[in-house]
């Protein structure tokens, strides 16, 4: 089972491993023909313009390679086609400074966001980033739309709104010095089933009620004015009106506020719409019930069109930079809750029963939007893709989709924005591009064109119809033939219809033999073009494709041992490595033993490892004997005969002497003993014998301790065997003592015994105490 799990685990890590390399490789993989095409294939990726640079039998997609691949391969540094992006900042307004009470500035002369313009030049996968600064502007001017429902159900909120044009406007004063206020009302589509078209209810779909006005969808009631009090004046003008369902069409009014700017009066400053109501809404598709099926078309008109869509309302509200705040009764608040999950730069506020609370709403929902900044881009072009890191305040930093936004931002805060674009190819020939990045809900944006590097600079000294292209057969470009339309071949000299013909196919045979390029290629033009790999890392090579660089020996399941490269089947090592596999090292610093010797002199060190020729010698580096004697004994004759002139060897000292030195290893100093006396000598001369060291042990000392520990130990342990009895004769004998006493009592009681019957049947005057007394 273990190795059933491990052969799995081993094949998944070359297939993993085998697509990282494909990852890596992407240059190879493209197949490229000309310069452009390998610069677009991924930044890595370069191109040898060299003419010299291929060999025989080497294709032209082969100058497209990694930069160092190519420089391993012989292509100068200077010969490498590798253009790099640029980027260029064409409109870097600083942002506005600027206090509530200075000198009143037009909106268009106040900046939020830095920079406003730039251009960016883009290599396929090599991203370009810039930073983009965001400062809330204080005393920033705010048009604000007052939406409302004037359905049956909201006529006590219209009372209340009728007195809102001077009050918010006073509530507002405290935020912004420039500040106007509009007005709209809407009830719904003036069509079955949605209200009734009988004449006396189009008249006055309210009955009894003299004041409600016939249905209408949407009504521009009042263009956003500085002025207070015409707000409140048109507005108590106002009448509500019914219908007969209970959702209403807001969608429609909504969508018209956004869409007709000329009408509403829209500035290029924040944009606010409140839209008020008490119930829920119609959306696309809820048409079909009164006969309209034609879909809403975003234009400024009300005509038969369907209510509009969710996603065509975020959009158009988002194009025109507007913020919406839903004051809505408690009812429908988790309606619109969802609503505002759908809709950026959006606040829900729960409206009391008759909207008396509507300007606390306003002021906290308008806090709640301009706190926080939220970028958003527009439509990218095919290929590129962009990445946002924000930097907020007190150091926060976010990146994915939480780096394009920043909460709690108050007003004179400036925050950052990181953003980095990169494309992948060359969408659409190279034309530049342009997209905008705006934080939602302003009308201040970036506009970033976007240009391409599609083609290198090689490509403009370009020739066409060059000779060196087989008679002018094609461009020559970048040290390469471009072929015309119809022509094949390194210098274009074969047509294409001519690719496969039996006299082209003789000159890829190799020593006339029956396989075609080896059977790994294709002749092409009489020239063997070597077929790819699936792995873009592997290739064939050669004239006749008979080399590749992947069927070389391994060891450790590694090509070469990871020590060298592959070049037409035969590893090529590294320095300090060899063999066929690239698998025996040529360094010994693994075979050095303590004593600085090689294998400790007792053996050869063969790749990187010892191989003990003293067969008693075992270990890594020759060193550990378990059947040796030991130093000290293996010496021992040395030691008597130099320094006590005894021994076995004493008559032949000098002679054995100097022999035994040239073999003596150098292992330090050691100890020998003889009798109670311990010598020392350094074994790398054996000459030089030590008389100092350390005296034998005393014995007498040694002894008396022993005996008197010994005669100690015993008179305690008798003293505590003699203290022990003393406390158990002492507790046997209280146990006697209590006992005796039991005994006395109980003879007192059985001689007592009959005295006490016989007073008791004879009572006397005399108390009883006494009288048991007496008797006693």
């Amino acid at each position: 089972m273990d190795l059933k799990l491990l052969l799995i685990a081993t094949l998944l890590g070359v297939i993993c491993r085998g697509n990282a390399q494909k990852e890596g490789n992407e240059c190879i993989n493209a197949n490229a023909k000309y310069c452009g095409e390998c610069i677009q294939a991924g930044a890595k990726c370069g191109w040898c313009k060299d003419p010299d640079f291929l060999k025989q039998g080497e294709t032209v997609s082969t100058r497209c390679d990694e930069l160092q691949s190519l420089i391993n391969r012989g292509c100068d540094n200077a010969m490498i086609e590798n253009p790099h992006g640029e980027q260029k900042t064409l409109k870097n307004k600083t942002v506005t400074h600027r206090r509530k009470g200075a000198e009143k500035l037009k909106p268009e002369d106040i900046t939020q966001i830095q920079p406003q313009k730039l251009s960016l030049t883009l290599r396929s996968g090599e991203p370009q980033s810039f930073n983009l600064k965001f400062k809330r502007a204080e005393d920033y001017p705010i048009d604000m739309y007052y939406l409302m429902d004037l359905s049956y159900s909201m006529k006590d909120d219209l009372e209340n709104v009728k007195n809102l044009g001077t009050s918010l406007m006073l509530e507002m004063s405290k935020i912004t010095s420039d500040f106007r206020i509009g007005f709209g009302s809407f009830v719904e589509k003036t069509v079955m089933p949605y209200i009734s078209t009988t004449p006396a209810k189009l008249l006055n779909p309210c009955t009894g009620d003299q004041n409600c006005t016939s249905p209408f969808s949407y009504k521009n009631v009042l263009k956003l004015t500085s002025d207070g009090k015409k707000f409140n004046t048109l507005v108590g003008q106002q009448h509500i009106s019914g219908n007969l369902d209970s959702p209403e069409g807001g969608f429609d009014a909504i969508m018209q506020v956004a869409v007709c700017g000329d009408h509403i009066g829209w500035r290029n400053v924040t944009r606010l719409l409140v839209f008020s109501t008490d119930a829920g809404f119609h959306f696309a598709g809820d048409g079909k019930l009164g006969g309209i099926v034609l879909p809403n078309d975003g234009k400024c008109h009300l005509e038969n069109n369907d209510y509009p869509s969710i996603a065509h309302l975020v959009q158009k509200l988002s194009d025109n930079n507007i913020q919406t705040i839903f004051a809505v009764t408690e009812e429908f608040q988790p309606v619109y809750q969802e609503l505002k999950n759908l809709i950026p730069k959006s606040a829900v506020g729960t409206l009391s029963a008759n909207s008396s609370n509507v300007i606390n709403l306003i002021i906290d929902a308008y806090n709640s939007l301009s706190s926080e900044v939220i970028l958003e881009n527009s439509k990218l072009p095919e290929g590129v893709t962009i990445a946002y890191t924000s930097r907020c305040k007190n150091g926060v930093v976010s990146e994915g989709e939480s780096g394009r936004r920043c909460s709690n931002i108050s007003i004179g805060d400036e925050v950052l924005f990181s953003i980095s674009v990169t494309s992948k190819g060359c969408p659409k020939q190279g034309k530049p591009e342009i997209i905008k990045i705006k934080p939602l809900g302003f009308t201040e944006e970036v506009e970033i064109i976007l240009n391409f590097i599609c083609e290198c600079e090689c490509n403009k000294d370009g020739i066409k119809n060059s000779p060196l292209c087989h008679f002018g057969n094609g461009t020559y470009e970048c040290g390469a033939c471009k072929c015309n339309e119809g022509r094949v071949g390194r210098q274009c000299e074969c047509s294409s219809n001519d690719v496969a013909t039996e006299d082209m196919d003789r000159t890829c045979r190799k020593d006339n033999g029956t396989d075609i390029c080896s059977n790994n290629g294709e002749c092409v033009c009489g020239t063997c073009e070597c077929k790819k790999r699936d792995k873009p890392e592997e290739r064939y090579s050669g004239l006749y494709c008979e080399c590749d660089n992947f069927n070389c020996d391994r060891s450790g399941n590694k090509l070469c041992g990871g020590h060298g490269r592959c070049e037409c089947r035969v590893c090529v090592c590294d320095p300090m490595w060899t063999e066929s596999a690239c698998d025996c090292s040529l360094d010994n610093s693994t075979c050095m033993a303590s004593n600085k010797q090689i294998c400790n002199g007792r053996g050869t060190c063969e790749c990187g490892t010892c191989k003990c020729t003293d067969l008693k010698f075992q270990g890594p580096t020759c060193e550990t004997c378990p059947t040796c004697p030991g130093v000290c004994t293996e010496h021992k004759e040395c030691v008597q005969c130099r320094a006590f002139g005894t021994g076995e060897k004493k008559e032949t000292c000098e002679r054995d002497l100097h022999l035994l030195i040239l073999f003596l290893p150098c292992d330090g100093k050691v100890c020998y003993s003889r009798g109670s006396c311990y010598f020392c000598t350094l074994i790398s001369s054996c000459l030089n014998t030590v008389s100092d060291c350390p005296a034998g042990p005393d014995i007498i000392p040694i002894v008396a301790g022993v005996v008197a520990g010994i005669v100690l130990i015993g008179l305690a342990l008798l003293l505590i065997w003699k203290l022990l009895m003393i406390i158990h004769d002492r507790r046997e004998f209280a146990k006697f003592e209590k006992e005796k006493m039991n005994a006395k009592w109980d003879t007192v009681s059985v001689w007592m015994r009959p005295r006490f019957q016989e007073l008791i049947k004879h009572p006397t005057p005399e108390p009883l105490f006494e009288r048991v007394q007496h008797s006693i």
